[in-house]
């Protein structure tokens, strides 16, 4: 199983999260590009650091909306969404090739990921953008979502994600951040939903119904509360279970 993380997420002298103590625990790196978070300097950093460390580097593509935290859906025209998302992944790309490593896969990020869940017009746009660049590349989703639909259909890898520290709907959609249950924080409860996931394909949904989830990477939030030392118990709960914690690009 996978672990990704996303990183590189402040701006400025502004920090969010612990990146190189993240590094330490997960396989896979959701590097914030420039367009919701992060900078040129925290770019070159992560990638860096990243590829010392053998972990796999991802761009994490998003809005244009640093001031939301790229977490309101913005209406776009196809081509400039493409276009959005082609930059992103084409600038992570350059401080990956100067830390000697490359963009291994893309994963949209908070509204983006939400809405190119369900609209076809916005995740066509985000593959769009991965064909044009490479065709190679992974794109990280829910399972089963209309973008991990549109990616399988024109060629791509789609790799089904699950989240260790959010909560799921019935539906299979994650909770909205500003709806009760949203976050899972419980060291115990998080460990138990991420070892289900990895061996049963499965995950409870808020309501106490038992949602088919087959995924082979689980997002730790590094901007959770507790998130590293989170991702060490949940690390610990995997491998004590006998699963193998390694990237799906290895």
């Amino acid at each position: 199983m996978d672990l990704n993380a996303d990183l590189g997420e402040g701006f400025g002298v502004w920090r969010l999260g612990d990146d190189e103590a993240l590094l330490s625990v997960v396989t896979s790196a959701n590097v914030a590009c420039g367009f919701h978070a992060g900078d040129p300097p925290a770019m070159r950093r992560v990638c860096a650091e990243a590829a010392a460390r053998g972990v796999a580097v991802g761009a994490q593509v998003g809005y244009r909306d640093l001031a939301g935290f790229g977490r309101r859906r913005i209406e776009y025209a196809f081509g400039d969404l493409r276009d959005d998302v082609l930059y992103q992944i084409a600038a992570l790309d350059g401080f990956c090739r100067v830390a000697g490593t490359r963009v291994r896969y893309v994963k949209p990020h908070g509204a983006l990921y939400n809405v190119a869940a369900v609209d076809e017009a916005q995740a066509a746009a985000v593959v769009a953008a991965v064909v044009d660049y490479d065709r190679s590349l992974p794109v990280l989703c829910p399972p089963g979502s209309v973008l991990a639909q549109l990616a399988a259909g024109a060629g791509l890898r789609a790799v089904g994600e699950g989240f260790a520290d959010r909560g799921y709907q019935p539906a299979g959609t994650l909770v909205p951040r500003s709806s009760p249950g949203a976050l899972v924080t419980s060291l115990d409860e998080v460990a138990e939903r991420v070892v289900r996931m990895a061996t049963a394909s499965e995950v409870v949904a808020v309501d106490g119904t038992v949602l088919h989830l087959p995924v082979e990477s689980i997002c730790l939030h590094g901007d959770t509360p507790g998130a590293v030392d989170l991702a060490r118990h949940i690390r610990a709960a995997l491998s004590a279970a006998g699963v193998i914690i390694a990237s799906f690009k290895a």
